[in-house]
């Protein structure tokens, strides 16, 4: 399995506050991996400086070879990579067809039908505003308009955060399917569950360091380290 995205020594800075402290982490082709990890840990910091939101101070992002450090964010969503942020950023003024509409992208592999497919909440919901919907289904919305854009990484914030369990089942099974179709998914969450239900491989940062990686076989044995880095027995 080829990699899609590997990130070599990632340093990045809030002013004078240095965040991350040389992340390294890959992504393979067609593959699930998790960024785990304490509160003020680094994750959404991981994920922003990705996405171009947050410029590295140091290292490389590379996309399939490509280096994408340092550029601009718009730049980096062209090429492939898109964030669903943890706030969902719906447009609560704005139908979800138009939610939807404005990412969709010429030539892009996913299309309204193609999300209908998988959200079919939207579908029923389609003419109402983005405000009107639940949490869930704005998660749902958040999602589906990230992959309008064809993204070859898609990066999930916190997707299952608040949700009610029936919901939080849903979205697993959802991003599931989209992980079937060969999209990568990078995932940062707190539900352990949804992560060894989804993930091949778990990454945990801590300080701004990933001190820790595992297959999601090694991970569901490995008691001591959920423990020890997480602070949970799962």
């Amino acid at each position: 399995m080829s990699a899609l995205l590997e990130v070599e020594n990632l340093h990045a800075y809030y002013g004078k506050s240095h965040i991350l402290q040389g992340v390294s982490l890959s992504v393979n082709e067609g593959e699930v991996v998790t960024l785990l990890g304490r509160n003020g840990a680094g994750k959404s910091t991981t994920l922003r400086a990705l996405a171009g939101a947050l410029p590295p101070g140091q290292g490389a992002v590379r996309l399939q070879g490509r280096d994408l450090a340092g550029q601009p964010a718009f730049r980096i969503a062209k090429q492939g990579v898109s964030l669903v942020p943890e706030n969902r950023g719906i447009f609560s003024l704005l139908t979800v067809e138009e939610n939807l509409r404005i990412a969709e992208r010429r030539g892009a592999a996913w299309g309204m039908s193609d999300i209908y497919a998988i959200f079919p909440r939207l579908e029923e919901r389609k003419k109402n505003g983005g405000g009107q919907l639940s949490g869930g289904e704005q998660q749902m919305l958040s999602i589906a308009r990230a992959l309008l854009t064809g993204p070859k990484l898609l990066m999930l914030d916190e997707p299952v955060e608040g949700l009610a369990p029936v919901i939080v089942d849903e979205i697993v099974s959802q991003i599931r399917k989209i992980a079937a179709t060969g999209v990568s998914i990078l995932l940062v969450e707190q539900n352990l569950a949804v992560c060894t239900a989804l993930a091949r491989r778990h990454n945990i940062i801590e300080l701004g360091r990933i001190v820790y990686h595992a297959t999601g076989e090694e991970f569901i044995r490995d008691k001591d380290a959920r423990d020890r880095y997480l602070g949970v027995k799962a």
